[in-house]
């Protein structure tokens, strides 16, 4: 698993977290430090960052006498955190496109561009990552940044699993495409619209985030 400490830590976070979303640690289980560092073959170090990383996200909280334990979650949450951030991403496109400079601009076609013809939905979730993270940047409201880039972290597991989907990566590289088109055009209304439909899971996306949940846990159960 280690390809240095950072990218080792990264990996653990990614690996309990989608443990936690497939139901492999279920709502109410006992996160036990000691316990995950000799499952995964770390030391307790990164294994105490991960669960730190857990908690600002809300995926774990910390109990009396029972120490981290998985928090509760429900279709219902994820549909209302992805509603959220649907709203945030659509004001920074709105902004974006009204206040993109020249090199912003640049940077956001530059990291759309890094994600054509990726098939892997881990390597392209990174970069799409950073197509996100150069989106907010162009909205040129620093607040604004930091709140979306909270929201992208707390919704990372889920987005990262529904590119697992079927046809779900060429499906959001030409959403990004036209997003970038309305930026670049200065269409303030057509990327604050974009961006919202690109966020918002429901109806087939919904059902096909949670058939991969599911798909995953049964694996999970068979190994």
């Amino acid at each position: 698993m280690d390809h240095g400490p950072h990218r080792l830590s990264e990996q653990l976070l990614e690996a309990i977290e989608e443990r936690i979303v497939i139901g492999e640690y279920p709502p109410g289980a006992r996160l036990d430090e000691v316990e995950l560092a000799a499952d995964f073959g770390v030391s307790r170090t990164p294994t105490r960052e991960a669960l730190i990383c857990l908690a600002t996200i809300g995926m774990i909280e910390k109990m009396p006498r029972k120490g981290w334990v998985v928090a509760p979650a429900s279709p219902q949450r994820l549909c209302e955190m992805f509603e959220f951030m649907a709203e945030l991403e659509s004001l920074c496109g709105r902004f974006a496109a009204r206040r993109a400079t020249p090199f912003q601009q640049q940077q956001l076609l530059a990291a759309h561009e890094a994600c054509r013809g990726l098939k892997d939905p881990d390597e392209y979730y990174r970069l799409n990552e950073v197509f996100h993270v150069a989106l907010y940047q162009a909205s040129g409201n620093e607040f604004l940044v930091g709140q979306a880039l909270d929201m992208q972290r707390r919704a990372r597991p889920y987005r990262r699993l529904q590119l697992r989907a079927r046809d779900r990566i060429p499906a959001s590289f030409a959403e990004h495409e036209a997003i970038v088109a309305a930026v670049l055009a200065n269409d303030v209304e057509r990327a604050a619209d974009l961006l919202r439909r690109h966020v918002t899971i429901q109806g087939e996306r919904f059902s096909s985030l949670i058939q991969s949940v599911e798909d995953l846990s049964a694996a999970s159960h068979r190994a």
